[in-house]
């Protein structure tokens, strides 16, 4: 049977909960309640277990905070032997257009955190990432404010339509894969 390890960033605490940076956990958070499943504590995060047309699938929120996300990645992936194809981390992106998404296999941190961490402990930029863009709409030396900051009204009324779409992406990983899934919704 396949397994898969679908990981949201972000940073936990109410204070974060509405912050650009923690668009990862809304992302499964979103993705969890269509399966009409939900979260439980576990050891370095909270976690949910799907079954989705044979497979299972970990959802994973670490409770490490970002800058430390790949001790929970790594665990959990041992814990659960999960091969590193079958991993999918959701992050945010100043790189890209607000709300567009884009998947890719492998690649380099990009400046984020919690991406960085998960390539120092795995010695590898080569996994599965999705990457939902939350612009770069910042004053100079403002990149930290901006992340942790919270989302504009009218981001966060265009931000809820894109949850679908970024739901769909996820089911779209697990079920027909990473090729598929990068052709059907890069740039959407």
């Amino acid at each position: 049977m396949k397994k898969f390890l679908i990981v949201g960033l972000g940073n936990i605490g109410e204070k974060y909960h509405d912050t650009r940076h923690n668009i990862g956990f809304k992302i499964v958070d979103a993705f969890v309640k269509e399966h009409q499943e939900s979260f439980e504590t576990d050891k370095l995060g909270d976690i949910a277990k799907l079954k989705i047309k044979g497979k299972t699938v970990i959802v994973l929120k670490p409770s490490t905070y970002m800058n430390l996300s790949g001790k929970a990645v790594v665990y959990w992936m041992k814990k659960e032997n999960i091969k590193v194809e079958n991993l999918l981390v959701i992050t945010d992106d100043l790189n890209i257009d607000f709300g567009k998404l884009r998947i890719k296999g492998k690649g380099s941190s990009g400046g984020h955190n919690g991406l960085k961490d998960i390539q120092d402990k795995f010695n590898t930029g080569a996994y599965p990432r999705f990457r939902f863009g939350v612009g770069a709409d910042y004053g100079k030396g403002r990149q930290v404010d901006f992340v942790l900051g919270n989302w504009s009204k009218e981001e966060e009324s265009a931000m809820i339509e894109r949850i679908p779409t970024s739901v769909n992406a996820v089911t779209s990983f697990i079920n027909a894969g990473l090729a598929n899934t990068m052709n059907e919704f890069n740039g959407k």
